[in-house]
């Protein structure tokens, strides 16, 4: 079955949370023989976690019926 954009972000933002506790217990970077491996700043993984959790509020505001450019009703008057 297809994946939703919304399960798509929230897999997405487990992601990302992932990768900042794996920075935060010290796997910056780490190096084996020659080669060495840098993760993300820490910096830029909260920025992708705030913004991804606006996309899913979004996203789920929108599939409860709230979406944030939702007309009811409008009454054009002329005075």
């Amino acid at each position: 079955m297809a994946e939703t954009r919304l399960e798509m972000l929230i897999r997405r933002r487990d992601q990302y949370i992932a990768a900042e506790d794996a920075i935060l217990g010290g796997a910056q970077s780490y190096s084996v023989g020659s080669r060495q491996l840098t993760r993300g700043s820490l910096k830029e993984v909260r920025a992708a976690i705030a913004d991804l959790e606006k996309e899913i509020a979004a996203e789920q505001s929108v599939a409860a019926g709230r979406g944030r450019n939702c007309v009811k009703r409008v009454v054009p008057l002329d005075y």
